[in-house]
């Protein structure tokens, strides 16, 4: 095969037609259309041969082929106690629910799921790879995991929406990664919007110089300093009036006093019979697991929370077409030219 040939399926994802062991972090992902292109006829020429499971890891290994920029590894991508059929017919039940109960039924899947930090693969000497594991979480991937699934229609979408979420134009690259909290309301794509002024009148906004330390060098080398506003709402004016104004389902961002942090710790909120939680992945000693923290105790103690919400889902469903379409018209043109 000519390795020149180049099939472009969508305006974010390129695919050359290289041999995947060659593969490298922030260039395309490698496929073999050929081989690709039997596999997606075999699947669709004997269904009554598969399970919905084994057609689902299927095309979930398609789908990070196609989407992931990186090289596939089996090892990481784990649903871990998250059965396949649970998340099916959870997709299914709540297909036209609000983003808001999404997110509380889907958050709620991850109760007891171990606490675990640097389960992502990457940095300045590592390439960067996709990572989907639901039995390694931090407060960070937890997040990612939950606002991935609640955009999801089907478990096929759901790795393409992990890397939507987690990195910017779509490059699954280290330097890509949505670091900061704050890249979810400042950087494409964005599927939440900042609430925190509307929350409560007790709003304070600083300007904060992300990725600079105190002095002056850098957390996470490369990556550029953010200039950037951050609202939040101070911790001990957290009353019954500001209660009142969270929904379920909101994405809750502990604020940070350090210099060049925007949030310390994310968590979502959730209303239960017995109070309002913070459902978080917790890495407190006692803890270690995502849990349901009673919130008013939780976030009185801290310098203030920072608040995002989903937007409806309309406009992502609305990408998502638009992406199908790209995708089966690079298929019909790589078809034609071989």
């Amino acid at each position: 095969m000519n390795s020149a040939t180049r099939t472009t399926f969508s305006p974010t994802y390129t695919y050359s037609l290289k041999k995947a062991s060659k593969c490298e972090v922030g260039k395309p992902a490698v496929i073999s259309t050929p081989k690709l292109h039997q596999g997606i006829d075999k699947l669709s020429a004997a269904p009554q041969k598969l399970n919905e499971s084994s057609i689902m890891r299927a095309t979930l290994l398609v789908a990070s082929l196609l989407f992931s920029g990186t090289t596939y590894a089996g090892n990481n991508i784990d649903f871990h106690n998250i059965k396949e059929q649970k998340l099916i017919e959870t997709f299914q039940q709540n297909e036209k629910a609000p983003p808001s109960q999404k997110i509380k039924i889907f958050s709620s899947l991850f109760l007891g799921n171990s606490y675990f930090s640097g389960r992502l693969i990457g940095s300045n000497h590592t390439h960067e790879k996709l990572v989907v594991d639901f039995g390694k979480l931090d407060c960070f991937t937890y997040l990612d995991y939950v606002e991935s699934l609640r955009r999801s229609s089907s478990i096929h979408n759901f790795v393409e929406n992990v890397i939507r979420t987690r990195y910017t134009e779509g490059k699954v690259n280290y330097l890509f990664r949505k670091h900061f909290f704050s890249d979810w309301v400042n950087l494409e794509p964005r599927y939440v919007r900042d609430v925190t002024q509307s929350v409560s009148s007790h709003t304070i906004t600083v300007t904060k110089q992300l990725n600079q330390k105190a002095d002056g060098s850098p957390y996470i080398p490369g990556l550029k300093t953010k200039r950037r506003n951050i609202s939040y709402i101070p911790g001990d004016t957290i009353d019954s009036n500001t209660l009142s104004k969270l929904k379920d389902g909101d994405y809750i961002g502990i604020y940070a006093q350090t210099p060049g942090l925007d949030v310390t710790h994310t968590g979502i909120f959730i209303r239960q019979a017995n109070g309002p939680m913070l459902r978080n992945a917790s890495r407190l000693s006692r803890n270690m697991k995502v849990v349901d923290s009673p919130f008013l105790d939780y976030v009185k103690k801290q310098p203030g929370i920072v608040v995002y919400r989903a937007i409806d889902a309309q406009s992502s469903q609305a990408q998502d077409m638009s992406d199908a379409k790209h995708y089966a018209a690079g298929l019909s043109a790589a078809a034609r030219a071989e």
